[in-house]
């Protein structure tokens, strides 16, 4: 990767890659151009625990309208939340950062998330450079 930026990214991305091994198995989802799992409901708290120790900041329906510009225009790309689903971010502040939508299904059996980057202030022709490298980080 070729910044700092992208190389923090780059650590998530390997660190999620790492502490998933064995538990999901990942797909690239081009609706939303993010990567997805999906897990049984029963896996919710070991999952999740393994999301919050690189996505520290949790975003709900009563107080997504609170977040950064940056985390509510993810939160509209990715249809808006309902409630039960969570958006998980790194720090929102940063130039670079990572999002998990957290989607329970109505079934209450499966829960899929949907992992991505999000960049701040770059061309359309750098973000596409960097969904690439983010996409060959999980074997897309």
């Amino acid at each position: 990767m070729q910044n700092s930026c992208d190389s923090a990214l780059w650590s998530v991305c390997k660190g999620f890659l790492s502490a998933f091994q064995g538990v999901l198995s990942w797909k690239w989802d081009g609706r939303f151009g993010t990567a997805l799992a999906e897990f049984r409901a029963d896996e919710e708290d070991r999952v999740r625990a393994i999301l919050e120790h690189y996505l520290s900041v949790a975003w709900n329906s009563s107080n997504i309208g609170e977040a950064p510009d940056s985390v509510r225009m993810i939160n509209s790309h990715l249809g808006g939340l309902m409630s039960g689903q969570m958006l998980l971010t790194s720090d929102p502040d940063k130039d670079a950062f990572m999002f998990c939508a957290w989607w329970p299904w109505n079934d209450g059996k499966t829960v899929s998330i949907r992992v991505g980057p999000s960049y701040k202030e770059v061309s359309a022709s750098e973000k596409a450079e960097r969904i690439k490298l983010f996409k060959d980080c999980f074997g897309f």
